[in-house]
C-alpha cells in the first residue's frame, strides 16, 4: 500500500489531494495555476501538499492527472501543423466534411465553417487502394509514396497523420508509410488511423486521427517535461493521465493517442462525483462542477455515468469515448457586462481566468466577475483557504458598481442579478443533459463541487427541482479526488456492418473475443495485473438505412445465453425512450467495441462522528447576507466541527480550505455520515 495523488488543472486554480490507501487518510491543497507552465504550479502544490502531509514525494506510488493542454491546444488553436497522406482521389477528405451545419435556419446564412486542423496545402495522395473486405485492389508505390513525403517535409510539418481508404481492416498500406516516414521525417510523431480509430467512416476517421496529430507534439513537451520535473523531486512513481471517458492511461499512452484526453480536465469531477454518490447511498445524479472559467456538468443514473462515442470541444466534434458533459462559460471569474446596444445585463463566457482574476483578488482585477457578486451579497467570507487567500471587499464593491450605475439601480440588485443570470447559464446547460435527452431532473440529486459549485447548487436546484442538493467533504478539489480514485482503463473498437440476417452470434463472439485478449494485453504492459482485469463489450445497433447508432452495452455470459434477439430487443426500447418511436426496417450491428479496466479502487470514506443534531459546534459568528431582496440574518459554520446528523436551517454558509456552501432561506442542509451537506427544502 502507498500513497496515491490527484492533480486537476483548472484555469484558475490546480487542485491537489493526497490519499493513503491503507486508511484512508486524505490532505488536500488549492494552489493558483500557471497557465504559460502548468507544470510550475503542480510542482508547487506537490512540495506544499508533501510537506503538509509529512510525506516524501519518493512513497507517493501514483500520480494521476487530470488536464486540459490537449483541450487548450484545439480551443486557442495551437495545435502543430499537420500534414495528411490519403488516398488518390481523397485529398479533399477535410474540406467536404460533413454537410451539418449548426445553428437555425439563419445559422447557415452567416456561419463561418472552420478551418479544418490538416489545410489542403498540407494534404498529399499516394497510389494504392484496399477494398471494403480487406483486399488489396492496387498496391503502394514506394517511390510515390517518398515523393510525397519529401513535399510535407518542405512543407515544415510538426505531425502527420495516416489515413487511407479502408484501412479500418487492413492497416498494411498505413504502415507502410509509416515506415518510410520515419526514415523521410525523423523526429515526426506520426499518428495512423487504424491505430488510432478501427472503424468505418472516413471522415470520422480521418478528423480524428487529424486531431490526435495536432495535439501530440504539445502533448508529448507537455508529459515529459512533467516527468522530468517529478524525477528531480524523486517522484518515481507511474504517472497516468485522465482520459475523456473517466479511466486512466500510462503517460506513455498519452504521448500516442492524446486525442483520448480531450475532456481530461471535466472527467475527474464525474470520477470523483460518483466516489462521493456511493458512498451517500445516492444513484441518480447531475453533477454541477463549477470552476474558475467554466461550468461542467454531467448526469450518472444507477451508479453509472452517461459515456458517448463523439467528444465536442469547440467546433471540433471527433470519433472518441468521452463522458457526456457539457461545459458553459459560466465560473467564479465569469466577467459581467452591460452592452451598450442592448443595456441589458450579460454574464461570461469571458473570464478574468487566474491572472488578473476577479476585483476580490487583489491581483490586479478591475472587472467585475461572479465571485465578485458573491462576495457584495454576502455568500462569499473573506477568508478563503483557511485564511491564506484574503478577498477585497472594497475592491469588489467598486467593480460592482459599474453594473449597478449602467443599470441604474441599487448595488445588491445588481450583484443579485449577476448570480441569477450565472445560476439561469448552469440551468440551460443542465436541461441539456436531462430534459432534452429524456430525463425527468426531479428524479435526480444535484451535487455541487469545484471552487464556486457549492455556492450556487441550492439555487440551481431550486430552479431544477433536484433534491437534496449535495456539497461534497472537499468539493474544491473534487475534481483531483477522482483523478486519484479512478483505474485504469483502454478499449478497441471494430467495424462489422452486418444486417442481423447477415451475421450470426458465433462470428460476432470470435470478434468480441479477440477483442478482449487485445485490450487485457494493452492493461497488462501498462502494468495492471491480469487477475485485477475487468472487459465490458458494446456494440453499435441501428436500423438498416439510418445514419446513426446507439452503443448498446453487453456481456459475453448474457449474450451467450440470450442471443443478438434479446440485443436488438433493448436497441427497440432504448430508441423508443430517445426518439420516441421505432421502425419496421431490419436491425443492423455497425461496431463492436471492447473496454478493459482495471481494479476499482475500494478506498474507504471516513465517518463523522455522531452529533445530536445541532451545529453550535461548528458556529464561527453572526453573519449578514442580502437574499430574497433583503438583508438577511445568518450564520456562519466551521464544516471541519459539523458531526453527523446535524441540521443546518437557511440562510447559513459553511466554510472549509477550498470551497464555500451556501444554504438558502427556507431550506435546511443535513450533514450524513460521511459529512456530506444535503440541502432540501424546508
Amino acid at each position: 500500500m502507498g500513497y496515491r495523488l490527484g492533480v486537476d488543472v483548472g484555469g484558475t486554480f490546480t487542485d491537489l489531494l493526497l490519499f493513503d490507501e491503507g486508511n484512508g487518510d486524505f490532505w488536500r491543497h488549492k494552489t493558483p495555476s500557471t497557465p504559460a507552465e502548468s507544470s510550475e504550479g503542480i510542482l508547487t502544490g506537490v512540495e506544499a501538499l508533501c510537506a503538509a502531509a509529512g510525506v516524501s514525494p519518493t512513497e507517493i506510488a501514483y500520480f494521476l492527472h487530470g488536464t486540459t493542454v490537449a483541450t487548450n491546444a484545439v480551443l486557442e488553436g495551437k495545435g502543430a501543423r499537420v500534414g495528411l497522406v490519403t488516398t488518390e482521389g481523397y485529398r479533399q477528405i477535410m474540406q467536404i466534411a460533413r454537410s451539418f451545419v449548426p445553428g437555425g435556419l439563419a445559422g447557415w446564412i452567416v456561419w463561418p465553417k472552420p478551418e479544418p486542423l490538416a489545410k489542403l496545402e498540407d494534404t498529399v495522395e499516394i497510389k494504392g487502394r484496399i477494398n471494403a473486405a480487406g483486399q488489396e485492389v492496387r498496391p503502394t508505390d514506394d517511390a510515390d509514396i517518398r515523393a510525397a513525403l519529401e513535399t510535407l517535409k518542405a512543407q515544415g510539418i510538426e505531425a502527420l497523420t495516416v489515413s487511407l481508404i479502408n484501412a479500418y481492416v487492413n492497416g498494411t498500406h498505413e504502415d507502410r508509410v509509416a515506415a518510410l516516414a520515419a526514415e523521410i521525417l525523423p523526429g515526426v510523431p506520426i499518428s495512423l488511423s487504424h491505430l488510432v480509430l478501427p472503424e468505418m467512416q472516413e471522415y470520422e476517421r480521418t478528423l480524428t486521427t487529424v486531431a490526435n496529430a495536432a495535439v501530440r507534439p504539445l502533448v508529448g513537451r507537455y508529459v515529459r517535461n512533467l516527468r522530468d520535473k517529478l524525477a528531480k523531486v524523486e517522484m518515481t512513481g507511474r504517472l497516468s493521465l485522465l482520459r475523456s471517458d473517466g479511466g486512466l492511461m500510462s503517460s506513455q499512452k498519452a504521448e500516442e493517442h492524446p486525442v483520448g484526453l480531450l475532456m481530461s480536465g471535466p472527467a475527474g469531477g464525474v470520477t470523483g462525483a460518483l466516489w462521493v454518490a456511493k458512498n451517500a447511498g445516492l444513484k441518480n445524479i447531475l453533477t454541477l462542477d463549477v470552476g474558475g472559467t467554466s461550468t461542467d456538468v454531467a448526469l450518472i443514473e444507477h451508479g453509472e455515468p452517461r459515456r458517448v462515442r463523439t467528444t465536442e470541444v469547440g467546433h471540433l466534434s471527433v470519433r472518441a469515448s468521452s463522458l457526456d458533459v457539457k461545459t458553459v462559460g459560466a465560473g467564479g471569474g465569469s466577467i459581467a457586462y452591460v452592452p451598450e446596444l442592448t443595456k441589458a445585463l450579460r454574464v461570461g463566457p469571458q473570464s478574468a481566468g487566474a491572472v488578473p482574476g476577479p476585483a476580490a483578488y487583489g491581483k490586479g482585477g478591475t472587472l467585475p466577475t461572479v465571485t465578485d457578486a458573491n462576495v457584495v451579497l454576502g455568500y462569499l467570507p473573506e477568508n478563503l483557504l483557511g485564511g491564506a487567500f484574503k478577498l477585497d471587499r472594497p475592491a469588489s464593491t467598486k467593480a460592482v458598481q459599474t453594473i449597478a450605475d449602467a443599470l441604474g439601480i441599487g448595488l445588491m440588485e445588481a450583484a443579485r442579478g449577476i448570480i441569477d443570470i450565472v445560476n439561469e447559464n448552469m440551468f440551460g446547460a443542465l436541461r441539456m443533459i436531462s430534459v432534452q435527452q429524456g430525463y425527468d431532473p426531479r428524479d435526480f440529486a444535484l451535487m455541487g463541487f469545484g471552487g464556486a459549485g457549492p455556492l450556487h447548487v441550492n439555487a440551481v436546484a431550486r430552479l431544477m427541482g433536484s433534491y437534496p442538493a449535495v456539497s461534497p467533504v472537499s468539493p474544491g478539489v473534487l475534481c483531483a479526488l477522482g483523478d486519484a480514485t479512478t483505474r485504469m482503463r483502454t478499449e478497441t473498437a471494430r467495424s462489422l456492418s452486418k444486417r442481423l440476417s447477415e451475421t450470426d452470434l458465433a462470428a460476432v463472439l470470435t470478434l468480441l473475443r479477440e477483442m478482449d485478449a487485445q485490450v487485457r494485453a494493452q492493461l497488462v504492459q501498462d502494468g495492471v495485473a491480469e487477475e485485477e482485469i475487468e472487459t465490458g463489450f458494446e456494440i453499435d445497433v441501428r436500423y438498416s438505412g439510418q445514419a446513426f447508432e446507439v452503443p448498446m452495452t453487453i456481456d459475453l455470459a448474457t449474450l451467450e445465453a440470450e442471443g443478438l434477439s434479446a440485443l436488438t430487443q433493448r436497441f427497440d426500447e432504448e430508441h423508443a425512450r430517445l426518439f420516441t418511436f421505432n421502425m419496421d426496417s431490419e436491425h443492423e450491428l455497425v461496431n463492436l467495441r471492447a473496454v478493459a479496466s482495471g481494479r476499482a479502487l475500494e478506498l474507504p470514506a471516513l465517518e463523522l462522528a455522531r452529533g445530536d443534531g445541532d451545529p453550535a459546534q461548528a458556529k464561527l459568528r453572526d453573519h449578514t447576507l442580502w437574499m430574497d431582496g433583503a438583508q438577511q440574518a445568518a450564520v456562519i459554520y466551521d464544516r471541519s466541527k459539523l458531526e453527523a446528523g446535524d441540521v443546518i436551517p437557511g440562510p447559513a454558509i459553511v466554510t472549509e480550505m477550498d470551497s464555500t456552501t451556501l444554504i438558502e432561506t427556507r431550506h435546511i442542509g443535513t450533514v450524513d455520515a460521511f459529512g456530506n451537506i444535503l440541502i432540501t427544502p424546508v
